[in-house]
C-alpha cells in the first residue's frame, strides 16, 4: 500500500513525498480512509506510530475543499496534554499543509495570551491547543466554535492522568452537537471509554495497531545494577567511553534532573535540563539545542516522556526507574522510532527493585542485566522473575496538584507553579559486562513489540 492508495490530492501527496514518505504505517492505513469518509475514530495508539500524520493528513485533506475559517472561528480543533506535543502536531500540520491554502495556530499556556488573541481574530481553519490556555481564550470570546468541523483528542490517557477531564468537559459543551470526532489514546481504559461515550458518535471506527505495553522490537533494553550514589559517574562513564553523542536521560524530579544536568556540565559533558518549572522558552531553545547537536544530553522528567519526536535519537537513559510502570514504555518510546535502533539503558539500585520487578511484569521480559567495570554495587540487586499469574490493571494515576500544561493563566498567576552519533546496535558497551550476581543468574529477554517507518511530526 503507498499513500496515493488512500485518498489524498496531489498537493498533499506532495508534501509527504518531500519528506521522504511513500508507505503509510499501519495506524495511518487504517486511520485516514475512515476519517475521510467523515467517521468517527476511536484508535488505541502509542506515540511512534506514526498517528499524528494519521488524522493531520486527512483532516487538511477535508478541510481543503470547504470555506475558509472566519474571524475568531475554528474549524478542526486539536487538543493535546502538553505544550510540546502541541507544538509538534502544529509543525506537522504545517509541513504537510505547505501546498494547500489553509490556517493554522497553536495555543498553549506558559507564554503570554495577548499574541494568540492577535493570530485568532484572523480565524485559523486548525487550531491546536492545550485544554487550559483554550478555555482561556474561549471565556474572553478570542474563539469560537460555530463553524467547527472536526474535534480531535490527542493522547487522551494522557490527558486523564493530568487531570484535565472537566476542562475537556467544559470545551466539549461550547461545541456543535454535529461534528466528527477522534480519539487517539495509548489504551482505552474504562475511564477512556467512559470519556468517549460523551463525546463519539455512535457507530466509531476503532481499532489499535499495536499490542498495549509493548516495547519496539528496535531498541534494545538492559539495566545496569549500580548503588544510586554511584549513578552519575556511571552515566559519564557510559557516555565518554561509548561516544554517545545524543542521551535522553529521564529523571523523577525537577530538582534532581537540574543536579543532574549541573554534574554532566562540570565533566564537559554538553546537558541541559527539560521539566515543568523551566519556561516555555527555556524548554523549547532546550529541545531545539539537543536537535540540533549543541546539547548532548537532555535530563528531563516525565513531562517529555510523551510527543517528543527526535529524529534517530539513539540513547534513552532511566536515571531513576519511574514510580509508574506504564511510564517506561512511554519513556523508552523515545527511540526506536520509524524503524530506526536504539538503545534503552536503566540505572537500576537496590532500592528500586520493586519498580523494576513492576516493569518487567508489565512488558513480560526480564531485562538483561550489565555491569560497569568498577562500579558493581555493594547492595545487590534481586534476581528478577516473572508473576505466572495475570496482574491486574493498574489504578488511574491521580492528577497532579501543581501547574500542568494548559492551566488556564489566571490559576498561574495566583501563584501556581509550573508542573513539573550513530544508532546503537545490540553489542555491549564499553567497559559495561555481563556478569551472574550473588542474587541469581543474570535476567535475560528477547526484545518485544511493533515499529514501523512513519512521518517524522507526529
Amino acid at each position: 500500500m503507498s499513500f496515493t492508495s488512500l485518498g489524498l490530492s496531489e498537493p498533499i501527496l506532495k508534501a509527504v513525498a518531500e519528506e521522504g514518505y511513500e508507505t503509510p504505517s499501519p495506524v495511518q492505513a487504517k486511520a485516514i480512509p475512515a476519517v475521510l469518509e467523515g467517521r468517527d475514530v476511536m484508535a488505541a495508539a502509542q506515540t511512534g506510530t506514526g498517528k499524528t500524520a494519521g488524522f493531520t493528513l486527512p483532516i487538511l485533506e477535508r478541510l481543503s475543499h470547504g470555506a475558509p475559517a472566519k474571524p475568531n472561528q475554528v474549524r478542526a480543533l486539536i487538543l493535546t496534554p502538553t505544550r510540546e506535543l502541541a507544538a509538534q502536531v502544529g509543525e506537522s500540520v504545517r509541513t504537510y499543509g505547505k501546498h494547500i491554502r489553509l490556517s493554522s495556530t497553536i495555543v498553549f499556556g506558559g507564554v503570554k495570551i495577548n499574541p494568540q488573541m492577535m493570530r485568532l481574530r484572523r480565524g485559523a481553519d486548525i487550531l491546536v491547543a492545550t485544554p487550559g490556555r483554550l478555555l482561556d481564550l474561549a471565556n474572553q470570546n478570542a474563539v469560537k466554535f460555530d463553524q467547527l468541523e472536526i474535534l480531535v483528542l490527542d493522547e487522551a490517557d494522557r490527558m486523564l492522568d493530568m487531570g484535565f477531564i472537566h476542562d475537556i468537559r467544559r470545551i466539549i459543551q461550547r461545541l456543535p452537537k454535529v461534528r466528527q470526532n477522534l480519539l487517539f489514546s495509548a489504551t482505552f481504559s474504562d475511564d477512556i471509554r467512559k470519556l468517549a461515550k460523551g463525546i463519539i458518535n455512535n457507530d466509531p471506527i476503532e481499532f489499535s495497531v499495536t499490542p498495549r505495553n509493548t516495547t519496539a522490537t528496535t531498541v534494545t533494553q538492559w539495566i545496569c545494577p549500580v548503588d544510586k550514589r554511584q549513578k552519575a559517574l556511571v552515566l559519564q562513564q557510559l557516555i565518554e567511553e561509548n561516544n554517545w553523542h545524543q542521551v535522553l536521560v529521564f529523571m523523577r524530579t525537577k530538582h534532581g534532573a537540574n543536579k543532574l544536568a549541573s554534574f554532566l556540565e562540570t565533566k564537559n559533558i554538553k546537558a541541559a535540563a527539560i521539566h515543568g518549572n523551566k519556561s516555555q522558552g527555556a524548554r523549547t531553545k532546550a529541545l531545539a539545542d539537543f536537535k540540533a547537536g549543541a546539547v548532548q544530553v537532555l535530563v528531563a522528567t516525565d513531562i517529555a516522556a510523551r510527543g517528543l519526536d527526535i529524529d534517530q535519537l539513539p540513547q534513552v537513559v532511566n536515571f531513576e526507574l519511574p514510580n509508574v510502570p506504564e511510564d517506561y514504555v512511554h519513556r523508552i518510546g523515545r527511540t526506536g522510532r520509524a524503524g530506526a535502533t536504539g538503545q534503552a539503558v536503566s540505572l537500576v539500585s537496590a532500592d528500586e527493585f520493586k519498580q523494576l520487578s513492576d516493569i518487567e511484569n508489565l512488558i513480560h521480559k526480564l531485562l538483561e542485566r550489565r555491569f560497569v567495570d568498577g562500579f558493581e554495587p555493594v547492595h545487590d540487586l534481586p534476581a528478577s522473575r516473572l508473576n505466572a499469574r495475570h496482574r491486574p490493571e493498574p489504578r488511574p494515576k491521580k492528577p497532579h496538584s501543581e501547574h500542568r500544561d494548559g492551566q488556564r493563566s489566571g490559576e498561574a498567576a495566583r501563584g501556581h507553579k509550573p508542573a513539573g552519533s550513530k544508532p546503537a546496535g545490540t553489542g555491549r558497551p564499553t567497559g559495561a559486562r555481563n556478569k551472574p550476581r550473588r542474587g541469581g543468574p543474570a535476567s535475560s529477554g528477547n526484545r518485544t513489540g511493533d515499529a514501523r517507518p512513519a512521518p517524522k511530526s507526529r
